[in-house]
């Protein structure tokens, strides 16, 4: 019954008008400086997973404090804690989502609902409690954690199941052979732009730097966009590929994410040349 809830969620189309118009207002109103910081371009990581881990510990370590006697003082703080810390996780976490597939940015969007529903019940449960109704504010604060559970689910979902967030490009290394592969003479590569070749399978961006050739996945992190297709920024050394569907910007020489959405470094394999001939392996 749950899984079918939520595959009937992903394919929820009547949610689309509404997360059409809150993707396009988030992406107008961020700056592209503030989305690389919320989307942890600069940390290697995702963001918004760290961030969580604030509001969740104060929410759950003042549930357990509420059922202890002469900690209600120490249970209110860590709401108020919580409450406050939930603002860039919120930020960082609209940031993420408007950068989604359709069907994720359903499920989130619901996600984000229950979220915004659990913090104003944290809320009320504060205001309750600066008023003198402890039982009030117990029962709101109880009621908040349900929803936030409730939240995290969908959130975990979002993650685990539809794959948002995670590193897309890392199981292509999976399927690259160990040992050196020949992929072809250097002399048949374009000298500063990116040349695409499939080995095994897989498709593979080079580079062509002088006598140096920087080879990475073609497949981008953050959503699986084919970098191939993307535009070059800057030349030489500093030279990057734009993914074509989000912006996602990576260093050509070294794979490095210089703008997000993507958070996480492209993965870059091995090469060299011997005759001529340029082979490539694995890290």
């Amino acid at each position: 019954m749950l899984r079918q809830t939520l595959s009937r969620l992903e394919k929820a189309t009547s949610l689309d008008p509404v997360s059409d118009r809150i993707q396009q207002t988030v992406q107008n109103v961020t700056p592209r400086r503030l989305r690389d910081l919320l989307h942890g371009t600069w940390l290697g990581h995702p963001v918004h997973p760290v961030l969580v881990q604030v509001p969740v510990g104060a929410f759950m370590s003042a549930a357990v404090l509420d059922l202890l006697p002469g900690q209600d003082k120490a249970a209110t703080t860590l709401i108020g804690v919580g409450t406050a810390s939930v603002v860039p996780a919120i930020a960082a976490g609209w940031v993420d989502w408007s950068s989604l597939a359709k069907d994720q940015r359903r499920v989130g969007l619901v996600h984000a609902a229950s979220n915004a529903v659990a913090t104003t019940l944290y809320v009320g449960s504060l205001a309750a409690r600066f008023s003198g109704r402890r039982g009030l504010g117990k029962m709101l604060a109880y009621a908040g954690l349900s929803v936030a559970g409730a939240g995290a689910y969908l959130g975990g979902h979002l993650s685990y199941k539809q794959g948002a967030g995670v590193n897309q490009a890392a199981a292509e290394l999976l399927r690259l052979p160990e040992n050196w592969a020949e992929v072809g003479e250097i002399a048949s590569l374009p000298e500063g732009k990116p040349a695409v070749r499939t080995i095994d399978g897989v498709r593979v961006l080079l580079y062509r730097n002088g006598s140096e050739v920087t080879a990475m996945i073609e497949q981008c992190g953050h959503q699986g966009g084919p970098l191939g297709e993307g535009d070059v920024e800057g030349a030489g050394a500093d030279a990057c590929v734009v993914c074509p569907w989000h912006g996602s910007t990576f260093r050509l020489v070294d794979g490095v994410v210089v703008h997000g959405p993507a958070a996480n470094d492209q993965p870059t394999l091995r090469t060299r040349v011997q005759d001529g001939v340029l082979s490539v392996a694995t890290p």
